[in-house]
């Protein structure tokens, strides 16, 4: 079995399986008391967060250890919104943050838009960080997509406006430090091989924070309960061992992944590769495939041996496309994610561009979709419009239905799409532009919405 789902859950690092072990029969004990144990359990912690803030380019002190990195999320953003509540409880964030930091913002929180990389421009950030603005949000690389955000300058034009800056860092710490003159960063010690249930949350020294929620005197009144030492001992070692393979593993595994950017189009017809091809995170690709059902394909890749990941409606229990997809504007059916695992070999990834195309041929055969370029080939003598009817269809049906119909209308006949589909406000204006054809625009309905196509060829 081959695990490229990385970017959700990294494999426990060997050096974080040897720290939790050791540190068992040493870390139990309260570390803020006085006698032996107490002393022993705190040097452990000490320790530990020496390790991690050297890692993360902050003072001991600025740095706390949380439950999770989504705690240490809502943690940072509720604490800074609150110690700047005279400013304003506004949150400024990108439109492709992690859910939890979409959560932690709330419904009111301004969303900066970004272009099909998944970047956001810099003039559209500092636009954004107006009056009533108490916090900044950008994730250092996208969980989905890969794409690194310009943070350090963002981070400039954030203290040109007085707003500090929180950076989700989940992804791309345990392959270097951020740069930039951030104010707050959080991570996940599982995102680079460490144990599940360890975050970190570092607040720089003259950031106005007050601490939300439940207090104690543990972790400087930031992160209440007592501490899992082993766990943390082993989040800071697996941080430390990750980051002295990275630059080496960082080279190889861009290499493989350039690898499966480059065959993918040419292995699997109507294929779209998403994401910066440069300015990414080393180990992650994703891409969508026209006429597939996500979670079908998922499945059939798991049936051969690889667990990878899927931001498809299909896949995920509300029926929407992922909201990183949907803010890109890009293809969201048939998406696969894939996240090398550090020291992957390339013969499992030779393997894995074997598998693909008879995966993907394998669910359009199901599903019924055309064969070949495009079903639009050829002139037709059928009528100048044509209205299908997609309602109650999921993706990747009402693209399906489109592409089998288009080729009875003339060049510049009409094809309306009926469809409540919520992945089909991206996936028809997608396949216009990968099949060449022109996408009118999209009327609402009681239900749903009509998508007006016009072939163009």
């Amino acid at each position: 079995m081959s695990y490229f789902d990385a970017a959700s859950s990294a494999p426990l690092h060997p050096v974080a399986r040897q720290a939790l072990a050791a540190s068992l029969d040493e870390g139990w004990s309260d570390p803020a008391r006085l006698y032996r144990e107490g002393r022993r359990a705190r040097l452990l912690l000490d320790a530990a967060r020496e390790a991690a803030a050297d890692a993360v380019g902050c003072r001991p002190d600025e740095l706390v250890f949380t439950p999770s990195g989504t705690h240490a999320v809502h943690l940072g953003v509720s604490g800074a919104v609150a110690g700047r509540r005279r400013v304003g409880r506004r949150v400024v964030v990108s439109a492709v943050e992690h859910s939890s930091v979409l959560h932690a913002a709330g419904e009111e929180a301004v969303r900066v838009p970004v272009d099909r990389y998944g970047r956001v421009a810099v003039s559209d950030w500092a636009g954004a960080l107006g009056e009533g603005v108490a916090l900044a949000c950008l994730q250092s690389a996208s969980h989905e997509v890969g794409t690194e955000q310009p943070v350090a300058e963002a981070a400039g034009v954030c203290r040109e406006a007085g707003v500090p800056l929180l950076v989700d860092a989940a992804q791309s710490l345990g392959w270097g430090p951020v740069g930039g003159d951030w104010s707050l960063l959080t991570a996940s010690a599982h995102k680079w091989g460490g144990p599940a249930g360890v975050g970190l949350l570092a607040v720089r020294k003259g950031v106005r924070f007050a601490p939300r929620g439940p207090a104690d005197e543990r972790e400087s009144g930031r992160s209440p309960g007592f501490e899992n030492i082993p766990a943390i001992v082993a989040a800071a070692a697996s941080l430390r061992a990750v980051r002295a393979e990275a630059r080496e593993e960082a080279v190889r595994l861009r290499a493989l992944v350039d690898r499966i950017r480059a065959r993918v189009p040419e292995l699997v017809p109507d294929t779209e590769v998403v994401g910066d091809p440069v300015g990414r995170l080393p180990h992650l690709v994703t891409f969508s495939c026209l006429y597939v059902d996500g979670e079908s394909l998922l499945h059939e890749l798991d049936r051969e041996g690889f667990s990878v990941s899927s931001g498809s409606s299909c896949t995920s229990s509300t029926l929407e496309p992922s909201h990183v997809l949907r803010a890109m504007g890009v293809l969201s059916e048939g998406n696969v994610r894939v996240s090398l695992p550090l020291g992957t070999p390339a013969e499992e990834v030779d393997r894995f561009l074997s598998v693909l195309p008879g995966a993907v041929a394998s669910v359009r055969e199901r599903l019924g979709a055309p064969v070949g370029a495009g079903a639009a080939a050829g002139a037709a003598a059928g009528p100048s419009s044509l209205v299908v009817d997609a309602l109650g269809k999921r993706c990747p049906i009402p693209v399906i239905e489109l592409a089998k119909v288009i080729g009875r209308v003339p060049v510049g006949g009409t094809v309306t799409v009926l469809s409540d589909d919520e992945a089909a406000r991206l996936d028809i204006p997608a396949w216009c532009g990968m099949r060449g054809q022109e996408y009118v625009g999209a009327e609402e309905r009681e239900r749903g919405a009509a998508y007006l196509v016009r072939r163009a060829e």
